[in-house]
């Protein structure tokens, strides 16, 4: 096993989805570096060589897309913030509540588009594999709007908002339906002054599959779940062959996605930061590139006049 699966699982095992580093853990993130580059020229060159790229995405990059991410100061719904509401205990206690909140979410994303960012990506990612190189997107989003703009090679590690999963037999479907549906339909409004739907479960969500009939949950990892080990494979085989990795859009302080970037940096492979502003991660990277994704990015994921298509 590798010093990267190691250190991953065993953060993992112990970890939840939605854990923050501990001040301790900040510090380390911030001990004395270079300070990263912002010369754009630069990491061209680097772009133009890699073969292998991998671009850890988290919320940032869908904000300019107008999706809510319901964290600091006002990410409320109805009274309520997303920690509150995205638990297996909440679910258990007031299932009808927190599929109202999904229900919301899922109505809100139906209507959201990818932007400059997600287009330029899931581009570079079909350009470069007519010339023999991959590019793999691990999002922290659960918006398919990196599937909407066409990425092929995605690792969702929170799930989807767009996928169940049975609390009974455990089937996973992709599921698109709007409303999910008949019981939800109208509701999730987010106004605080709202009162719940009180849906009966019976009336919730239902199982498809032949004689099931159990109740469905999105299929997203909760606040005191932890990820996919699947999917963990998946990450840790793609951060271990490539010879670039982006991070853009996150704040590199949510675990277990905040240590992988450092990791692929502390093996000297080059890292390039796409973010609004800088991170405790910042001084472990190569590349620094403040600002809008949807700005940043294009130019940096542009065809390289090196490039050869055939």
């Amino acid at each position: 096993m590798s010093l990267f699966q190691f250190t991953t699982r065993r953060l993992v095992s112990r970890a939840y989805c939605g854990l923050k580093a501990s001040s301790s853990k900040k510090q380390k993130f911030c001990l004395e570096m270079a300070r990263p580059s912002s010369n754009m020229a630069d990491f061209r060159e680097v772009f133009a060589k890699a073969k292998h790229i991998a671009i850890i995405t988290g919320a940032g990059v869908s904000a300019e897309s107008g999706v809510p991410t319901f964290r600091g100061a006002g990410g409320f719904w109805r009274k309520w913030q997303a920690q509150e509401l995205a638990t297996p205990e909440a679910f258990a206690r007031n299932p009808s509540r927190v599929w109202e909140f999904y229900h919301y979410r899922r109505e809100v994303m139906l209507s959201k588009h990818p932007n400059p960012a997600h287009i330029a990506i899931a581009e570079c990612e079909r350009r470069l594999s007519k010339q023999g190189r991959s590019v793999v997107v691990i999002t922290q989003n659960i918006d398919e709007l990196h599937r909407k703009a066409g990425t092929k090679h995605l690792l969702e590690i929170h799930g989807s908002l767009f996928k169940t999963r049975c609390t009974n037999c455990g089937n996973v479907a992709a599921n698109y339906k709007s409303p999910i549906c008949p019981a939800l339909a109208g509701k999730g409004a987010p106004d605080p002054e709202t009162e719940d739907a009180a849906i009966p479960v019976e009336d919730l969500p239902q199982c498809e599959e032949d004689g099931c009939n159990g109740l469905l949950r999105p299929h997203v990892v909760w606040f005191g779940e932890t990820l996919d080990p699947n999917i963990l494979t998946e990450v840790e085989k793609e951060l271990e062959i490539c010879d670039l990795c982006l991070v853009v859009g996150t704040s590199s302080v949510v675990y277990p996605a905040a240590m992988f970037a450092p990791q692929v940096s502390a093996r000297g492979v080059p890292v390039a930061e796409f973010n609004m502003e800088a991170t405790p991660a910042t001084n472990r990277f190569r590349f620094h590139f403040p600002g809008p994704c949807g700005t940043t990015l294009p130019p940096a994921l542009a065809r390289h006049e090196t490039e050869i298509i055939s």
